[in-house]
């Protein structure tokens, strides 16, 4: 079916409309995002969150500029590698497919988890291997140059971390079979998690937080004490490494 869509010939030309396509895709996924949540937690109800903020003070404008300038780079990377992985899918060389029932409505949400379990797996372990300090200088300083976290944050990574974070997801679409929805439903909730993370504002009720199920999930509490503490809290959307490994700040069970 996708043959169809294939070029005859696949010229620099053409794999760089790809790149330029994805990359404002991309980069008007992030300012949605991030300007939806900063603009209503820290313009709109600036007042109303105050007294919930983690931090003892804001982040200034200088971070948040090199936040966002950062992160465009890291919407290019992010362009390049998803063109490359849409010219794996022309080619037929992953396994994401279009008909949402070609292996059964039940296997949606099962590959949804799947690909959510893989990739905070590959996170957490590159995560910390990132946070060894000849690593850290080279590849990972950028993102905690922002001690204060701000939905800008969210994106805002060395190109040779972005590059790094960009690469399991391809790996990924080739060897698991991942509907196009599903995809799509994913790549929403990775931008959307990354950005409430870094919100340095818990928007999670306490009783979801102290409750067994919302404990196994990280939130702006849980990944603001990474920011603080830098040798604790590495997962990306659960806890259970960081449990498992003893990694978890011990604020957490406070």
């Amino acid at each position: 079916m996708t043959e169809m869509l294939v070029p005859e010939t696949t010229t620099p030309g053409i794999l760089l409309v790809y790149t330029i396509i994805f990359f404002f895709a991309i980069l008007f996924r992030y300012f949605v995002a991030a300007g939806v949540f900063y603009y209503y937690y820290y313009v709109k109800n600036f007042k109303k969150y105050d007294e919930r903020r983690l931090s003892k003070r804001l982040a200034n404008k200088k971070q948040l500029k090199k936040e966002i300038v950062w992160s465009i780079k890291s919407s290019a990377i992010f362009a390049l590698v998803g063109a490359a992985t849409y010219w794996l899918w022309l080619k037929g060389y992953t396994a994401v497919y279009l008909e949402p029932d070609l292996y059964g409505y039940w296997y949606l949400p099962v590959s949804l988890l799947a690909i959510l379990l893989i990739h905070e797996t590959y996170y957490y372990w590159v995560h910390r291997w990132m946070h060894h300090p000849k690593v850290f200088r080279i590849v990972h300083k950028v993102h905690h140059d922002s001690r204060i976290p701000t939905p800008w944050t969210a994106f805002s990574f060395h190109p040779w971390e972005s590059l790094i974070e960009a690469l399991i997801l391809p790996l990924i679409l080739i060897f698991l079979p991942v509907n196009i929805y599903v995809l799509g439903f994913y790549l929403l909730v990775m931008t959307v998690s990354s950005v409430v993370n870094h919100l340095d504002i818990e928007i999670y009720p306490l009783w979801f937080q102290k409750s067994r199920f919302g404990k196994l999930f990280i939130g702006a509490t849980h990944h603001h004490h990474h920011h603080t503490e830098f040798m604790t809290n590495y997962g990306l959307y659960f806890t259970f490494w960081d449990k498992l490994m003893a990694t978890e700040s011990r604020k957490m069970k406070s």
